[in-house]
């Protein structure tokens, strides 16, 4: 038996005016995604978030069977476990994202510190380039680093930074929620925030005039003039879930946070450099090879934050479908002709803070059963009338050779 996990980031949704009332998943046509919904169990997961810290990967965490309470630190120590950085459990790691900040009414190189007058513009630094935003890390952890403190590069705007024997009590902000706006009450508070706050200012007076960011100024690109601390967390121990089943794993992501949420369960990593273009064809075809040769594959895709956090919602609509036509339709034709296999989709709500999603599950080669016209939707999953499952004791059953 072939086992495949397939969780699909952000693609539920409420519904939407412009959709006549419909949700993305509803205006979708999904046919691949239907199907399984029609020979399986359809449903909901609910996530046991109650006094926990929500970010990404805390959903990919419960549905391997982690108690996010126990486990789930945030996202920096998954990212760190993605990229390879060595961490002790008395070390917080942080996110470290590249920013684009601007002074009220003026430029970037006008700020003095941060503070009120100080707008957060993009919370990506304009899409910054790998290459560009290796350098200014780079020359960050030359100013700023030390025993205690040292800065990782990563891809794109998405970097790390690792407080060894850190305070791990501040509260930080995604800086996603705070485009256009004052960063005044995003900035850290709390047990240690006064250590963030400085190597922030201090980050933002190595920034502003690098020759980096003056080219990309020249070019007509966002300056990266500032680091953003957030999504911190001490690295925990994770049981393996490879020994917990008895089973050889795989994880198949693009994503760091999502990536290293397989690695911390003790699965191994297809290579990122085949999935570094993002095609969901080749995501499908690297699943279909790693389980070939191994039991289990847990396969993350997500729509493009443009497209979730962004107003175009037929984009959502396209992206779905692209899912449905590029990732599963290949998985599921591939998995039958590989033998029996059993498979759990998983479909969470990008805004989603009480942590719901909705899943199929079942077993591949079965007929329909008598379920109608059921589709992989928020309200077909809702009008089964069957209480919502714990997604920490779904892998269970998942894995019951039963």
């Amino acid at each position: 038996m072939k086992y495949v996990m397939v969780h699909a980031g952000g693609m539920a949704d409420r519904p939407r005016p412009e959709l006549e009332g419909r949700t993305a998943l509803q205006a979708a046509s999904i046919p691949h995604l239907d199907r399984l919904a029609q020979i399986g169990e359809l449903g909901q997961l609910v996530m046991p978030v109650d006094g926990v810290r929500h970010g990404s990967g805390l959903i990919g965490a419960a549905i391997l069977g982690y108690d996010p309470k126990k486990f789930y630190q945030g996202p920096g120590p998954l990212e760190a476990a993605s990229l390879g950085v060595s961490v002790t459990e008395h070390d917080v790691v942080y996110r470290c994202t590249m920013v684009t900040l601007g002074a009220e009414g003026g430029k970037g190189n006008e700020i003095k510190k941060l503070g009120p007058h100080v707008i957060l513009e993009d919370a990506t630094a304009g899409l910054i380039e790998t290459e560009d935003a290796r350098e200014l890390i780079e020359a960050i952890n030359e100013q700023l680093g030390s025993e205690t403190i040292q800065f990782y590069p990563g891809a794109g705007h998405r970097h790390l930074m690792v407080w060894v024997n850190g305070k791990p009590r501040a509260r930080c902000t995604d800086p996603q929620t705070i485009l256009g706006q004052s960063i005044a009450d995003a900035l850290p508070t709390g047990d240690g925030a006064d250590i963030l706050r400085k190597l922030m200012d201090a980050a933002h007076l190595t920034l502003r005039d690098h020759p980096v960011n003056d080219d990309r100024v020249a070019e007509g690109k966002k300056p990266a003039n500032c680091i953003w601390l957030w999504g911190e967390g001490r690295a925990v121990m994770w049981p393996s879930l490879v020994e917990k089943y008895d089973i050889g794993g795989a994880v198949v992501a693009t994503s760091d946070v999502y990536r290293g949420v397989g690695l911390s369960a003790g699965l191994e990593a297809a290579d990122p450099e085949r999935l570094a273009d993002g095609d969901l064809r080749t995501k499908a075809a690297v699943a279909l090879e790693e389980l070939a040769k191994k039991d289990f594959v847990y396969v993350h895709a997500e729509l493009t934050d443009e497209v979730i956090h962004g107003t175009d919602i037929k984009a959502k609509v396209r992206g779905i479908e692209e899912f449905d036509r590029d990732l599963v339709g290949p998985l599921v034709e591939g998995l039958a002709k590989q033998g029996p296999y059993r498979f759990l989709v998983v479909c969470d709500h990008a805004a989603d803070e009480q942590g719901q999603a909705i899943y199929a599950f079942g077993e591949g080669g079965r007929q329909s059963s008598e379920t109608g016209g059921r589709r992989f939707t928020e309200a077909d999953a809702l009008a089964v009338n069957m209480p919502a499952r714990d997604a920490t004791k779904f892998v269970i059953k998942f894995f019951s050779k039963s």
